[in-house]
C-alpha cells in the first residue's frame, strides 16, 4: 500500500465503485445482509465474474470495471467457501441465470472449498447425500470442526484473496455451531483480514437472527450492505434497492452527497447493476 493511500479493489460495479472512490478498502470484511432474492447474492458472483475476466482479458478492464475501477488492485485469486451447497450447484445455478462468459469465468477462477461433510456431520443428513465422488479436490474436510477448517483454509488462502463466504446463516442457525464462536471468528477475520489485505464479501440473510444478535455480527465486520426489496406505491411492482448501512470509510462521502441509496437490477448479461443513485432533498 503507498503512503498516504488507501487501496481499493474494484467491485465490478461500475456506478457503486465510482461513489466508493475505486471499490472496497483492501483489508475489509463486508458484511452482504439482505432480503431473499435482494441481490447479495448475485452482487458477489458478479465481483468474482468481472474480476476474473479482467484477470483473463486484462484489455477489458475499462470496459468490465468502468472508469473508476480502472486502477484498483485486483486480488492474486479468489475464493468461494460453502458449508451446505456444492460447487456444482452454485455454477449450474450461474450457467441458468447469467451469460456463458460470467459462468466460464467463474468456473475457471473460482477456487471452491465446500464444508458440507463437516457441516452436517451431526445431522439427521446421510454422509452419502454430501459424500464426493472424488472429482472435487475441494470437497475434502478431515476436520470434524467446520470452523477449525474454516481458519485452516483462510490462513492458507486468504492472503491478498477475495473470499465469499456462502453463508454466515448456515453457521448462525446449526445447532452444531456455537453464536459466540461464530462471533468470535468473525472479529478474528477483521483483524486478519488487514494484514492479508484481502477482501471478505459474507453473505448473511436479513431478520434469520434475533435483533441483538444480529447486532452483533454488524460489530465484527467492517462494512454492512444491505440488500433489500420495496414496493412501489399503488402497484405490486417490487424495486431491489443496495443501502450502504454501515462502512466507516465510505459513509462520510455518501453523507456529503446526500446519497440515500441504490436502486439496483440484476441482468443475465450484466450481473448486479445500479440504476440509479437516489439522494435526500
Amino acid at each position: 500500500m503507498s503512503e498516504g493511500k488507501l487501496d481499493r479493489m474494484p467491485t465490478g460495479v461500475a456506478d457503486f465503485d465510482s461513489i466508493l472512490g475505486g471499490g472496497m478498502p483492501a483489508g475489509s470484511v463486508v458484511l452482504l445482509l439482505g432480503d431473499v432474492g435482494g441481490g447479495g447474492l448475485e452482487f458477489a458472483l458478479t465481483s468474482a465474474a468481472k474480476i476474473g475476466l479482467v484477470k483473463e482479458f486484462p484489455e477489458t478492464r475499462s470496459f468490465m470495471m468502468g472508469h473508476a475501477g480502472r486502477d484498483g488492485i485486483l486480488p492474486d485469486r479468489m475464493a468461494y467457501v460453502t458449508f451446505s451447497r456444492s460447487k456444482e450447484d452454485i455454477l449450474r445455478e450461474v450457467q441458468f441465470s447469467f451469460a456463458k462468459d460470467f459462468h466460464e469465468s467463474l468456473e475457471a477462477n473460482l477456487l471452491f472449498k465446500d464444508f458440507s461433510k463437516g457441516y452436517f456431520m451431526r445431522t439427521v443428513v446421510p454422509t452419502s447425500w454430501v459424500g464426493s465422488d472424488g472429482s472435487d479436490l475441494f470437497a475434502e474436510n478431515k476436520d470434524d470442526d467446520v470452523l477449525a477448517s474454516l481458519v485452516s483454509f483462510l490462513e492458507e488462502n486468504a492472503p491478498k484473496s477475495l473470499v465469499v463466504m456462502d453463508s454466515l446463516t448456515d453457521l448462525v442457525v446449526s445447532e452444531t455451531v456455537k453464536f459466540e464462536d461464530v462471533v468470535a471468528l468473525l472479529k478474528g477475520i477483521q483483524r486478519m483480514a488487514k494484514k492479508w489485505q484481502c477482501i471478505f464479501y459474507i453473505l448473511l440473510t436479513d431478520e434469520i437472527l434475533d435483533t441483538r444478535r444480529q447486532q452483533m455480527i454488524i460489530d465484527s465486520v467492517d462494512g454492512v450492505l444491505r440488500f433489500e426489496w420495496a414496493k412501489f406505491h399503488h402497484t405490486s411492482k417490487r424495486q431491489r434497492y443496495l443501502y450502504v448501512e454501515k462502512f466507516m470509510s465510505v459513509l462520510p462521502h455518501l453523507d456529503q452527497e446526500r446519497i440515500a441509496r441504490f436502486a439496483t437490477l440484476i441482468t443475465s448479461q450484466s450481473g448486479f447493476v445500479v440504476i440509479n443513485t437516489e439522494r435526500v432533498g
